[in-house]
């Protein structure tokens, strides 16, 4: 019987078994099945899809039931449609069997209004508001609703692109509470939860929350993995740890092939964009870059999305060293701006005046009032990783010794909190063991020399400890230098040593 194996699907895909269900949804939808039966089916296979990454096959099945059975389609069919670029049918119910406002079709209809707005002009703020109100519906719910996603996941990725990560996690900590949505989401609300964190600034957390999301039992699938593996490379990001970096990328790009570009990606791939530009690897992931800026425009380039994503094209553009398109990007991001529904103090404004004033920095022109305020603003939008490499770029630019200090102290002071990377980040896996061995000659070490010596025994380049610690390299050198000679360490092997004996004491 068809009906019973809709029934086997319907309930393997909330308990996560995603492939089973796939499977038994697939075997009605190739059968005469009932039409009934066969949009059922049609609604867990389109859910698998998203959960997948492959949310444009699940738009097909969105579309499919639309045609056939328009009294049956979900508002909350949105999610896939918007999701990809896509129009959303206009369908009017049945009026002899008009549906009962339970608490399903309230939050359907909340998430599909909620998603349309997130596109149109102004619309955030409304989109953000039911989002949350479709949650608090379905938390009310005995059962759990497998949807294309959480309406608590969406309205954090709302939240997120609006420079609100607070607001992101209070969302994703209500729906951890209640468990939404059950096992296909639980994942992926603490990856969001994490995310929020690492936006926040409190990186521990963030680390603490990825762990407990890798150590979920349910199956791992596309859109989970690529979140995760994004998180796991802006942590490691923001470390300036380049040898971790090259470790995360190979993981990256196998989650990347994985999952197909829509609008609930673009915050991991623009991670990853970034982290593609500092690697060098820009040219591998070009043609997911302009698979977003593609949904971007058939979207008309709604600012929501867009100004974030172009923030990541631009950082990454930055760090590969290609002025043309960091130029391109910024431009996006002042065309973003002056949209009407970027109001002062938005998102897209704090983004563009960055963006501006990093390219007058990359040009040797620092004001330092202009970047402490740019990166006060950063900061204040959840982006104080972003506003302390903008200080430091200043810094190195600047020939001016009293800004380079000013700069310094500043990028230093906006990462300043409970969670700091030398905390975050474990030794690499290849370094040798330290032994601590006693020495002959035993020395005092400053806090920063103390910080120094301890990512040179990492294994960290002078570079690698500059980015991490906010000093320039010639900084580093010179404090290395200055323990050699108070040390009388006569070569690399007798400064570690000596090193070690010091931190030990």
């Amino acid at each position: 019987m068809t009906s019973d194996l809709v029934a086997v699907a319907e309930q393997a895909a909330l308990t996560g078994e995603l492939v089973e269900a796939a499977r038994c949804a697939d075997e009605v939808l190739a059968s005469d099945a009932p039409l009934p039966e066969l949009v059922r089916a049609a609604h867990v296979l389109a859910g698998v899809h998203a959960h997948r990454g492959m949310l444009a096959d699940a738009a097909e099945l969105h579309a499919w039931v639309a045609a056939v059975a328009p009294t049956c389609a979900s508002p909350a069919a949105a999610v896939a449609l918007v999701g990809t670029g896509r129009e959303v049918p206009t369908t009017a119910p049945d009026p002899a069997r008009p549906a009962p406002p339970t608490l399903r079709t309230g939050a359907d209809g909340l998430v599909g209004k909620a998603v349309r707005a997130s596109v149109q002009p102004g619309g955030s703020a409304s989109a953000l508001s039911d989002l949350t109100r479709a949650a608090s519906l379905l938390e009310c719910r005995a059962a759990p609703v497998l949807h294309d996603d959480s309406p608590a996941a969406l309205g954090a990725l709302v939240a997120l692109h609006r420079g609100e990560p607070d607001l992101a996690r209070t969302l994703v900590d209500r729906a951890l509470v209640a468990d939404l949505g059950g096992a296909p989401y639980r994942r992926r609300h603490l990856l969001l939860r994490a995310w929020a964190d690492m936006t926040g600034g409190d990186l521990i957390a963030a680390r603490a929350g990825l762990d407990a999301a890798n150590a979920r039992p349910e199956p791992l699938h596309a859109r989970d993995e690529l979140l995760a593996v994004a998180l796991e490379a802006g942590l490691v990001r923001r470390a300036g740890d380049t040898r971790g970096l090259l470790a995360v990328w190979s993981r990256a790009r196998e989650a990347v092939l994985r999952h197909a570009m829509d609008l609930w990606s673009l915050l991991a791939v623009g991670e990853l964009a970034v982290v593609a530009g500092r690697l060098g690897q820009l040219g591998w992931l070009a043609p997911h870059l302009q698979a977003g800026d593609e949904l971007l425009a058939a979207l008309g380039q709604p600012v929501l999305w867009a100004a974030p994503w172009h923030w990541c094209a631009f950082l990454a553009a930055v760090a590969a060293d290609d002025p043309p398109s960091a130029q391109r990007h910024a431009a996006h991001l002042a065309e973003a701006a002056v949209d009407p529904a970027a109001q002062a103090g938005s998102l897209a404004a704090v983004l563009a005046r960055a963006a501006r004033t990093w390219l007058h920095v990359l040009a040797g022109d620092v004001q330092a009032d202009e970047v402490s305020a740019v990166a006060a603003s950063l900061s204040d939008a959840g982006l104080a990783y972003d506003g302390a490499r903008l200080a430091k770029e200043a810094a190195v630019r600047t020939s001016d010794k009293k800004v380079l200090a000013t700069m310094l102290g500043l990028a230093r002071g906006l990462l300043a909190g409970p969670a700091t990377t030398a905390e975050i980040v474990a030794p690499a896996a290849d370094a040798p063991p330290v032994v601590v061995t006693p020495s002959p000659r035993p020395c005092v070490l400053s806090d920063r020399e103390r910080e120094v010596a301890e990512l040179l025994l990492d294994g960290l380049t002078y570079r690698e400890i500059g980015d991490r610690l906010f000093i320039t390299a010639k900084t580093v050198e010179h404090h290395v230098r200055g323990m050699r000679q108070r040390l009388g360490s006569e070569s690399r092997t007798d400064l570690f040593a000596d090193l070690r004996a010091s931190l030990a004491s």
